[in-house]
């Protein structure tokens, strides 16, 4: 931690020094730019942390607003809506995302209403109701809408969509931190966090780091074996399903 923050004073003084521009920059941190899922994996709590730097000292307001987005790797979905009908309950409707991200948080100094307008807080994402859902196919926009609000609804109750309105505290006016807790049904893959230094309902600066979420151990190995050679991954889950068969067969035919 002590390294990191080094860090950020270096790149901070360096902005300052370097830098003849009049809008701030964002000096972004993570406390951990890997994730390993291990069996048992609970989760991880991550650490979002940096400061805003006003090069050229001339700021309109000396207070900024932090809001950091975190989002996990796009993945296809297919939603389908039930309705009871002669008392069963029935898929009366579906409707497919091409790129719905699999994890979003997001965490700000204040509620985004206090901080932003609509039109600013949808081109940026800020808040679950503004993710940006591609949906295939030809679809009303009601009923895109509904089953839009559909998904972030389930994913809210699995603990992958989340918001937190107070969750960025900010010191000094320039130093910021946010914590987002990752839960233990997370994917893998890469993970974008998004830092917004906003002023006057304006998006002044952004910025970006990455994190990777990895599966190591033997999850890892059999991960990495189905992606490099998938036939004869598929092929051996195949063999092994009608091994255990045989032998369970053979079990209960001798009791």
């Amino acid at each position: 931690m002590i390294l990191r923050i080094g860090r950020i004073a270096l790149v901070a003084i360096a902005a300052m020094t370097l830098t003849a521009q009049r809008e701030p920059v964002l000096v972004p941190e993570v406390s951990q730019s890997r994730i390993e899922v291990r069996q048992g994996f609970t989760g991880a709590n991550l650490l979002l942390y940096g400061a805003v730097i006003d090069p050229a000292g001339t700021r309109d307001n000396p207070e900024y607003d932090i809001a950091v987005v975190l989002k996990g790797p796009t993945e296809p979905i297919r939603l389908r809506e039930k309705e009871r009908i002669a008392g069963i309950w029935m898929n009366a409707g579906s409707s497919d995302f091409r790129s719905a991200p699999s994890f979003f948080a997001i965490a700000s100094s204040r509620p985004i209403e206090q901080i932003v307008d609509g039109r600013t807080a949808a081109i940026y994402e800020l808040g679950t109701e503004f993710i940006q859902l591609s949906p295939s196919g030809e679809i009303e926009p009601e009923e895109q809408a509904r089953f839009a609000a559909g998904l972030v609804e389930m994913r809210q109750r699995a603990g992958l969509y989340q918001e937190d309105p107070d969750g960025v505290r900010i010191s000094e006016g320039v130093l910021y931190q946010a914590r987002i807790a990752l839960p233990s049904n997370v994917i893998t893959g890469t993970y974008t966090a998004e830092t917004f230094a906003i002023a006057n309902g304006r998006v002044l600066a952004s910025a970006t780091a990455e994190i990777e979420v990895e599966k190591v151990g033997l999850e890892g190995e059999v991960v990495d074996a189905a992606e490099r050679n998938s036939l004869l991954y598929g092929l051996g889950a195949i063999l092994l399903s009608l091994a255990m068969g045989w032998v369970a067969g053979r079990f209960f035919n001798r009791s």
